[in-house]
């Protein structure tokens, strides 16, 4: 039978992260004020001119006292769990513990359930006996947590405090704390970047060793089922992914542009040049709702509305067609882009010179004329960026395809017929059971550098579109 949780005897001290951690913030701020009074009182008439002001004097001994402490509070929260887990198992109570680390991991994650109060009751009586060790442990790891906070705290904030003075340079020292943050945040975006392409890069390494990558990116048969078995890992054609790539391209580079490139720059001149500012107000705004609007609604609403009518269009036509189609995606994505292009389009046109534009009107032109011989062709490298985000964007799309475009890698023409993407299929891929060293689930790894790559290249050419259309206007 299940045991129970026994009543507690103690006093169980449970002191969470964030409250030490605004606790200790509090103290900053006590440090911000002390700090700042004091500078504020070497500062007056007659007296000593302060190099710093005296809110530089206060963020100075503040950040002293805060820093240090939080630091040690981010620390101290991943290796508390490991000493509250060694204390627990020098106990007398874990003396009965089964050697088989499986067994002994489950007793142990049981106890912790009940000592965080996250279960009422144990299944293994041996959890029931050490639940109260890990409250023990825990109380004791708190209260050493929180000790050590607030004293690293206090000590920080006094040391800064005692070199307040009127010739001390806090403004510097703040100064380079606060560039020093900024580059450590420059810093996780580039070691990010770098983190995923080398995880990119060395599991496409250990697929490439097994299938030959002029197989996979020039052949046209794509059967990853076919080399489940270690003895299949290279069989030939089944990791062909070029019907991957022309389905991305065919969905996400042609239709989709085909729907989202007139629709956008129409929309983008119409706004510009005969929308009046209260339409403009609320049209706009309301165009830019489709780009916030989740993917997996347009998925839904590609799958039940637009792939049954392009199914019942094509079998009007004669053209055999299923519920699943590149139409139907292409189609749903294209509109889903469409303020992609439209907002590129609107700033893009916007930023012609004023003087082109009565250039052309007094020269006897129309507005039709002036837009489409003027205004577009100077907005073109603009628009051009803005058309080359949008692909990026449409071909990493995968909710759409997923629910309207099938699973078939087909290498066909025919928008009536299911095709599939390569985010799509490194979905299947990376879902299953299928072993996580297996050449078929490196393939997604192989599939994504390959996407990566492409899409980096259309980002570096679209803002270097960009920024030429911008040197040219300013």
């Amino acid at each position: 039978m299940p045991g129970t949780r026994p009543a507690e005897t103690g006093t169980v001290v449970r002191v969470s992260s964030g409250a030490i951690a605004l606790l200790v913030l509090g103290l900053g701020l006590v440090a911000w004020l002390s700090a700042r009074a004091k500078a504020q009182a070497f500062a007056g008439p007659g007296k000593a001119r302060l190099h710093s002001l005296p809110g530089y004097h206060g963020w100075y001994v503040a950040l002293w006292a805060v820093i240090p402490a939080l630091l040690f509070l981010a620390v101290w929260s991943s290796v508390s769990g490991g000493l509250v887990t060694a204390s627990v198992l020098d106990s007398p109570a874990a003396a009965s513990l089964p050697a088989e680390p499986m067994q002994r991991g489950a007793i142990l994650d049981e106890a912790r359930a009940l000592a965080d109060g996250t279960q009422e009751a144990a299944f293994n009586p041996q959890a029931t006996a050490l639940a109260p060790e890990y409250e023990s442990a825990q109380s004791r790891m708190a209260i050493i947590g929180t000790v050590a906070a607030l004293l690293l705290a206090f000590a920080g904030g006094a040391f800064a405090f005692t070199r307040v003075s009127p010739n001390f340079r806090a403004r510097t020292r703040v100064e380079r704390l606060v560039m020093a943050l900024l580059l450590v945040a420059s810093l996780i975006a580039i070691l990010t970047t770098l983190g995923i392409v080398l995880s990119l890069l060395f599991e496409s390494l250990r697929f490439f060793s097994r299938v030959s990558p002029i197989e996979f990116l020039f052949g046209t048969s794509w059967s990853p089922q076919t080399a489940i078995r270690a003895d299949q890992a290279g069989s030939s054609g089944a990791f062909g992914a070029i019907p991957l790539f022309w389905g991305t391209i065919f969905i996400g580079a042609i239709i989709a542009m085909i729907v989202a490139i007139p629709l956008g720059l129409m929309s983008a001149i119409y706004l510009t040049q005969y929308a009046t500012p209260r339409v403009r107000s609320w049209m706009k705004p309301l165009l830019e709702i489709l780009a916030g609007v989740p993917t997996v609604v347009y998925g839904y609403f590609a799958a039940l509305t637009v792939a049954p009518a392009i199914r019942d269009f094509g079998l009007t036509l004669g053209i055999p067609s299923s519920s699943e189609s590149a139409l139907a995606a292409g189609l749903v994505m294209g509109i889903m882009i469409i303020p992609f292009v439209s907002s590129m389009a609107d700033d893009s046109i916007a930023a012609v010179p004023q003087a082109m534009r009565d250039g052309s009107l007094a020269m006897g032109a129309t507005t039709s004329e002036t837009i489409k011989r003027v205004l577009v062709p100077a907005a073109l490298p603009g628009v051009v960026g803005g058309v080359l985000l949008a692909v990026s964007r449409a071909i990493g799309e995968t909710m759409i395809v997923v629910m309207a475009a099938g699973l078939a890698a087909n290498l066909t023409a025919n928008p009536f017929e299911s095709v599939t993407t390569v985010t799509t299929q490194i979905v299947q891929l990376l879902t299953g059971d299928q072993e996580f060293d297996s050449a078929k689930t490196l393939a997604a790894f192989a599939l994504g550098l390959v996407l990566f790559i492409v899409t980096l290249l259309l980002n570096i050419v679209a803002l270097r579109v960009v920024k030429k259309y911008r040197e040219a206007y300013e």
